[in-house]
């Protein structure tokens, strides 16, 4: 395993590359990474780079994202079938369709989403910003969010803003056991317990604190309690371990029964992968002019704001 780290390492420096990681990535991952972040703190990276080559070890859609700001760049995936459920719920046509049902709404769009979704969204947000992104908007425009019913019901909830919301969610996080969370909060009754705003509203009532992947990750750190249930990806555990050692960290279990949280797309990326990735140029996001260009558009609008 170290002589391939060695490798890949040596590969990125002749290609003078830079990795990009997701915090649900493998451990070996995470840890090889040059910037680790949410889907907001990666966007934000991926628009400052000075990297010829982009090497995105997370899903599809943040792989795009990163070309859409790196239009002349070279932009690369280990795996090209590293998906997302929560993307995959908004086909590009059923979302035009749906957006011309309501024309003078404006459309937010969570950055789980195509490249097509995201050029015909008016502007883009993500866990970490979409309270301020809604706040933006003026208080009698209509607003139309996309794809995730969860975080669009938490976020609605939390301005009082009233949306008309697509249909859509994470498997990953959807499938929290209420059960297994009632069960592991009478097992420590002193845990604290740590939501992702992407879990059902059944999930998220027992919470005490719901926020984006960073957001539950500097919970865990800075909080004094010492004992945490987690309800989102259990990727984030590794970092929570790396800057809290001394504390414990609970995942919970699926409605299956099993401890199946990890999300399958994101574990297809691997070291070995990573490498070839880097020695062919392939896998490349490639994308039309005309779809980046549209995409930007709601993708500047959202970092502006989030500056």
């Amino acid at each position: 395993m170290e002589k391939n780290k060695d490798k890949l390492l040596r590969l990125k420096h002749e290609r003078n590359a830079v990795i990009l990681a997701h915090y649900y990535q493998d451990p070996e991952i995470q840890d090889i990474a040059d910037f680790m972040g949410d889907s907001l703190a990666l966007a934000q990276v991926a628009k400052k780079t000075k990297a010829d080559v982009i090497l995105f070890c997370g899903v599809h859609f943040m792989a795009e994202t990163a070309k859409i700001l790196n239009q002349n760049k070279i932009v690369l995936v280990p795996d090209l079938d590293a998906g997302c459920s929560l993307a995959d719920s908004a086909p590009a046509d059923e979302f035009r369709a749906w957006k011309e049902k309501y024309p003078d709404n404006c459309f937010v769009t969570y950055i789980n989403c195509s490249a097509e979704v995201k050029a015909m969204s008016d502007i883009i947000c993500t866990s970490s910003n979409s309270e301020k992104i809604i706040a933006s908007i003026p208080e009698d425009k209509k607003i139309c969010f996309a794809p995730d019913k969860y975080l669009g019901r938490y976020i609605a909830k939390k301005t009082g803003r009233d949306m008309t919301i697509w249909d859509g969610s994470c498997q990953v996080h959807e499938i929290f056991s209420e059960t297994e969370v009632i069960n592991l909060s009478a097992k420590y009754p002193d845990a604290v317990i740590l939501a992702h705003p992407e879990c059902p509203d059944n999930i998220l009532d027992y919470a005490d604190f719901i926020g984006s992947t960073s957001a539950i990750i500097k919970e865990a750190v800075n909080n004094t309690a010492k004992q945490f249930i987690i309800l989102t990806e259990p990727g984030v555990i590794h970092q929570m371990k790396k800057y809290a050692p001394d504390k414990e960290f609970i995942p919970v279990g699926s409605i299956a029964g099993c401890a199946c949280n990890e999300c399958p797309y994101m574990r297809l990326n691997t070291i070995e992968k990573m490498i070839k990735a880097l020695e062919t140029l392939e896998p490349q996001i490639i994308l039309r002019e005309d779809l980046m260009r549209d995409a930007l558009v709601p993708l500047e609008r959202m970092l502006e704001l989030s500056k």
